[in-house]
Order: structure tokens, then sequence, then C-alpha cells
């Protein structure tokens, strides 16, 4: 009789040596962190329309608009950062499970409760506490992913459930371009006889992952690893669990914790501060020609006088004219904003899937570094080089590509570089406090574009100053390749215990 064991599978085939539960648990995890995925790119593409209508509507000042827009932006990260302190220490202390109920609770309800926002004000106080939720939910659901997978499918697992928030995004933008359309059509007029409008209906629809807490409750468990530091905690025969002091008392887990927060505060700030606003950019090189092309579509009558002295008719023939170019430039940069999402994130979701491939052929660090260069420049790329509707699709697609395969990196990397009984407090600290600095991202970019670069503004070049401020921020990536050296290569080693 052979007493030999089957070999294991190597590369994405490894994935096919899960078990029915060890799927069960990948499916949970990666459907509630692309539903939170899903949350935060609503209000990525819903944030100037919302705040436009708050803060007056037709008649708001796009700069006061914009200035709002990059506040609620660093609020919510500001609430990402904190939800990922606290919530990752409690993902140690009380599990990833309890962990990732309750932070699914959590920015599923106060993503619905920003539809019901009356001012910019409590518009931002909504997306802080959103971010609380969204925070936690990312250290809670690698931890009790890796921690469940076995040691040669896991870089697989989690670059894959990484790359499905690609899928919550896509998911997003699809919203915002039907609802956003059929608010233009006039299709939900009904609506807003009781105060929604297609920005106020994506938030509610953010409500809809709170469902997935029925089935994590149902049957999902806690992975044996954390069971077994749980019971030799309570026993005072092991360390603490979720424990700062821990964290920071010196030594392995104290140097990975700072390195590693600051390898992924490259990316935050490279895709928050600089990667997410080319939709921003996009809308403001292609306006003019939107509205060239609305005035072809619906030229004034020959001989019409657009002046003062129009007879009631010519008045009324104007609006109407004037209403229809008013509608396709706005179709037209719905239409465009949501393209430009999803060529991201198509991009996305092979970058992250590719990471995990390239890390476990060549090393975690060598990947890391290599991508670092490409997400410098291909954010280059699109902030000098994007000046047709062609270029949105592939130049998005290859940011898209090379910035969020850092993210892939992150899943992969963070959770083995810290022990069972800090792993989701030392993942979360690295991928979340970095926020607090990565605030400041999208208020750099607004101080370059206004004060620094303001001066390349003109007439003929109305979005040069925002192309140089782009580009200027692409310097974040090289911190990245500075910190690498000082960080542990972890290829084919398992996780510390």
């Amino acid at each position: 009789m052979s007493t030999s064991t089957p070999a294991l599978r190597t590369g994405w085939a490894s994935l096919r040596d899960l078990n029915g539960y060890q799927w069960f648990v990948f499916c949970v995890a990666a459907i509630a962190w692309m539903a939170d995925c899903m949350d935060q790119q609503l209000f990525n593409l819903a944030r100037v329309k919302s705040l436009t209508d708050l803060l007056g509507g037709a008649s708001a000042d796009p700069d006061v608009v914009k200035l709002w827009a990059t506040r609620a932006t660093s609020i919510f990260l500001i609430g990402w950062a904190t939800g990922g302190l606290v919530f990752g220490m409690y993902g140690d202390r009380i599990g990833r499970v309890r962990t990732l109920t309750y932070t699914i609770l959590l920015y599923s309800v106060f993503t619905g409760l920003s539809a019901l926002s009356v001012g910019p004000w409590d518009y931002c106080a909504y997306r802080f506490l959103t971010g609380l939720g969204v925070g936690g939910v990312f250290a809670a659901a690698v931890a009790l992913l890796a921690e469940t997978m076995p040691a040669h499918a896991r870089p697989f697992t989690l670059g894959l459930m990484q790359a499905l928030s690609a899928v919550g995004n896509c998911t997003a933008a699809l919203l915002f371009i039907a609802l956003g359309l059929l608010e233009l059509k006039g299709y939900l007029d009904g609506l807003k006889g009781v105060g929604l409008s297609a920005w106020r209906v994506l938030f509610l629809i953010g409500i809809a992952p709170a469902v997935l807490v029925v089935f994590i409750q149902r049957r999902l468990k806690e992975p044996e690893s954390w069971r077994l530091a749980k019971a030799a905690a309570d026993a005072g025969t092991g360390k603490k669990l979720g424990s700062y002091a821990e964290l920071f008392s010196g030594g392995r887990v104290t140097r990975h914790a700072l390195l590693g927060m600051l390898l992924a505060f490259v990316g935050v700030v490279g895709l928050w501060g600089i990667g997410f606003f080319a939709v921003d950019l996009q809308q403001g090189i292609f306006r003019p020609t939107f509205a060239a092309e609305a005035a072809a579509q619906n030229p004034y009558p020959a001989g019409f006088d657009a002046a003062d002295g129009l007879t009631d008719a010519q008045k009324a023939e104007k609006a109407v004219i004037d209403k229809n170019r008013t509608q396709y430039i706005a179709g037209q940069g719905i239409v465009w904003a949501g393209v430009t999402s999803l060529a991201i994130n198509v991009g996305a979701f092979f970058g992250m899937t590719g990471f995990s491939w390239l890390a476990v052929r060549i090393g975690r660090r060598p990947a890391f570094a290599l991508t670092f260069l490409a997400a410098a420049g291909s954010v280059a790329t699109v902030f000098m080089g994007m000046t047709t509707r062609f270029d949105i699709l592939w130049m998005s697609a290859l940011m898209g590509f090379c910035l969020l395969a850092l993210f892939g990196g992150y899943a992969v990397y963070l959770p083995e570089l810290f022990p069972t009984r800090l792993r989701a407090t030392g993942t979360s600290f690295c991928y979340n406090v970095g926020r607090f600095l990565a605030a400041s991202g999208p208020l750099a970019l607004g101080y370059l574009t206004a004060d620094v670069f303001a001066s390349a503004k003109t007439p003929e070049t109305p979005d040069l100053h925002f192309r140089y401020a782009g580009l200027a921020m692409c310097s974040i990536f090289a911190l990245g390749l500075i910190v690498l050296p000082f960080l542990p290569e972890t290829k084919g080693q398992p996780l510390p215990e």
C-alpha cells in the first residue's frame, strides 16, 4: 500500500486544492471586501454631484464644490484609518468573524444614511462614520483568509480576494452610469417628489451588503490558529492578543509595523491622492469637447440672436436648445466618468491577480519594486498624455493595472509580517494608519493645482496646472523603493506563529 501523499498543485491551479469550507470562507471574505469597495467607489463617483446639490445645485460655485470634495475625501480617509486601527485590534481580541460582522454593518448603515444628507457638514460626518467600517473590513477579512487557506494557495486566494474588489468598483461605476442617465432623461422625476435623486439612490443601494451578515453568523467560524492563541492568552500561558503595546514593544514586529505602514502609505497616496482624481482630470479635459459637440448637435437657427431683445418665441426656443445642450454635456460627463472608472478597475483586476503570480515567481520585494516603477510611469502617462477618448480607455486601464497591483501585494505580504496574536492589528496598522498621512494627499494635490502650478492654467491650457500637479505627486513612489530593502523576503515561508 502506498503511503505517499498527492503532490500539491502550483500556481493558480492550487485553488483546486481548497475544500468546500475553505471556498465558503473565501466567498464571504471576497464579497465583504467587494461590497466594501463598491461603497467606496460610489462615493468617489458621486461626491461632486452630491456636493453640488448640497451646496446649491446649478448655482453652486465649482471651486467651492471642489474644496468640499477634497475635504470629504480627506475626512473619509481619516475615518478609514481610525476604523482600521480600532477594528484591527479587535480583530485579534474578539475574533476575525465578529469583527467582520460589525464592520460590514457599520459601513452599510452609514453609506445608506449618507443619502439623507442635507448639507456638506453632515455629509462629511456620514463619510467619516462609513470610513470606520470600511477601515475595519480589510484586516479582518485578510487575517481570516490567510489563516484558513493552505499555505501553497494562500498568496493566490489573497490576491484574488483583492482583485475581486475591482468587481465591486465596476458595479458602482455601472450603477452610476445607469442612474445618472435615467435621472438626466427624466425617468427619476417621480423620486424627486420624495426628495430622492440619483446620487441619493446610489447611497441607499450601499445598504445591501448588510445582508451578508446573515451568512457570516450562520456558518463562519474562527480559524484554528486564532482559537489556540486566544485559549493560551485566556489561560495565561500565551501573550496578549491585539495589543498595540505588544506591537510597539520593540524588535522585529515593531520594525515590520513601521516599515509596512510606509509601504502601504505609498500606495494609498498614489490611489487616493492621484489615481482616483483621473476622473476629475478627464472631466476637465473633455468638458470643452462635450460643449462643442452639444453646440454642433443643437445649433441656434440661422440668424438667431442669442443676445438681448429676443421675442418670447425665441426665448422659448433658446431655452429648449440650451436644455438639450446642458443634458448632452451632463450625459457625456456621466458616461465617461463611469467609463474611466470601469477602465481603471478592469486593469486593476488583472494587475492584482498578476502581482500574486509575480510575487510567487520572483519574491515579494522584487515584485513591489517593479510595481512601484510601473505605477509611477502609468500615472505620469495619464496626467501628461491623455487627450482623446481612446486615451481614456487604454491609459486608465494601464494605470489601474500598475497602480492597483500594489494593493494585491498588500493583501499577500502584510499578513506574512506578523504572528497570529497581532496579525489583524499589524496588518490593519500598516494598511490603514498611513491614511492619516495620506488624507493630506488630496489636499496636497489641491494645493499644487491651485497654488504651485496655478500659473500654468490659461484659456489655451485650462487643465495644464492639474496635469503638472499629478506629475509632481508621482514622486511618492520613490519612498516605496527606499523602504523595500529594510523589509524581509517572505516567499516560501510559513505564516509566523
